[in-house]
C-alpha cells in the first residue's frame, strides 16, 4: 500500500502518469492540481505514517496498487445515486466520495441498502468534510479530476477493474458494541430526532441525554444480524430539544448506547487482522475516532488514510475504520 502526503507541486507528475488516484486535502490544494484520473474530497485530517494529524499544506494520496486500473469516473446526484451498483461491472470495485450534508449524501445514507444490486460489488469510500472548527461556515466538496471541477451537490465514483485472478474484500473494523443500557427506538428514519421510545416509553431524546449525562462521544449501536452498526452524535440542541447525528437512524430498529472503550489504539490493534501487508489497497477512519479517542500523534499500526466525516463500506457507516484488500482468488 503506497500512500503519502504530497505538496501539490510534487503531486502533478504523479497525476500525469495517468494512474488512478484517490486524493484528500484542503480545497485550495485540490483546486491547484492538473486534470487526470483522480477523484478527491476535502478534509484536513489524516492517519499518516507518523500518526494522526491535521495538515492543510499537503494532499493525501492513495495510489491504486496491485494491478488495479481506473476504467472510468462518474458523477451522481441525489436522483442518480441509486444506479451506483448497477453501473459497476461484475469485476469492478467502486470508490466513492460524497460531500457531507449534500442531498446525495443524505439519499445514499438513507436508501443504499435498497438499491438494485446492493453489495453485489465492493463499494468503498468516504464522506468529504471540513475542519471541525468550520462546521457552520465551511462547505465540503468533492472533485472530479477529469475536469478539475469542485462539486458540493454530487458524489464522484471511480470505477476500478481488478486484475485477472484477483478478488477484492471490503471489511469494517468497529470496536464499539452495545452497552447494557435501555433500548432507544426512533419513530422515523433520518439525521435528527426529538421524541423517541426508551425501553418502550416515549421521551424527548435531548432531555434524556441531559438527564442521565449520556456520553455523546460514544455512538448509538444497532445489532444488525450480529454486526454492530454505529450512529454517531453530531450535536444536541437544547433550545430545539433536538439531537442531530452524523449518519441516519432507522425507524423501528432498537439501538443502545455503546459501552466505553478504555484505549482505542489497543482495541483497534487487537482487532486488526495480522499481515495485511501489500494486499491492503485502501483505508479510511472516522474523524470522531480521531477526536474522541486521542489519535493525534498516535499510529494505528501500519494503517494510513484520510480521517473523514463518514465511511463507506457498501453503505454509510460512522465511527469505524473501513479497509479494502485485494488478494489471489481461491478455487
Amino acid at each position: 500500500m503506497r500512500t503519502h502526503l504530497y505538496e501539490p507541486g510534487d503531486l502533478a507528475p504523479l497525476i500525469r502518469r495517468g494512474e488512478g488516484l484517490l486524493l484528500a486535502g484542503d480545497e485550495k490544494l485540490l483546486r491547484q492540481l492538473p486534470r487526470g484520473n483522480w477523484i478527491g474530497g476535502t478534509i484536513p485530517y489524516f492517519m499518516s505514517e507518523a500518526g494522526g494529524l491535521v495538515d492543510r499544506r499537503h494532499v493525501f494520496v492513495n495510489e491504486l496498487t496491485g494491478g488495479l486500473r481506473c476504467n472510468g469516473i462518474r458523477r451522481y446526484g441525489a436522483d442518480e445515486i441509486a444506479r451506483v451498483y448497477t453501473d459497476l461491472l461484475p469485476s469492478d470495485v467502486g470508490f466513492m466520495i460524497a460531500p457531507a450534508w449534500s442531498r446525495v449524501h443524505l439519499s445514499f445514507a438513507l436508501h443504499a441498502p435498497n438499491y438494485e444490486h446492493f453489495a453485489a460489488r465492493p463499494l468503498a469510500g468516504w464522506i468529504a468534510g471540513t475542519h471541525l472548527a468550520e462546521l457552520k461556515t465551511g462547505t465540503p466538496r468533492v472533485f472530479d479530476g477529469t475536469s478539475g471541477e469542485a462539486l458540493d451537490d454530487q458524489a464522484v465514483v471511480m470505477q476500478v477493474s481488478l486484475p485477472r485472478g484477483k478478488v477484492a474484500e471490503l471489511d469494517v473494523l468497529n470496536i464499539f458494541h452495545q452497552g447494557g443500557g435501555p433500548t432507544i427506538s426512533f419513530p422515523s428514519s433520518g439525521f435528527s430526532a426529538t421524541a423517541v421510545e426508551i425501553d418502550g416509553r416515549r421521551r424527548n431524546l435531548a432531555e434524556y441525554i441531559d438527564e442521565v449525562g449520556l456520553d455523546t462521544r460514544l455512538p448509538l449501536v444497532a445489532d444488525c444480524c450480529g454486526a454492530s452498526v454505529n450512529v454517531s452524535f453530531l450535536g444536541v440542541d437544547p433550545v430545539k430539544a433536538e439531537v442531530r447525528f452524523y449518519g441516519p437512524v432507522f425507524a423501528d430498529i432498537p439501538y443502545r448506547h455503546a459501552r466505553p472503550v478504555a484505549d482505542y489504539v489497543s482495541a483497534f490493534l487487537s482487532s486488526l487482522p495480522p499481515d495485511l501487508g501489500e494486499s491492503l489497497v485502501f483505508s479510511c477512519n472516522c474523524v470522531l475516532n480521531y477526536l474522541h479517542s486521542g489519535l493525534e500523534g498516535r499510529k494505528t499500526g501500519d494503517i494510513v488514510g484520510p480521517i473523514t466525516f463518514g465511511e463507506i463500506a457498501y453503505q454509510l457507516l460512522n465511527q469505524t475504520m473501513v479497509y479494502l484488500v485485494v488478494e489471489d482468488a481461491h478455487g
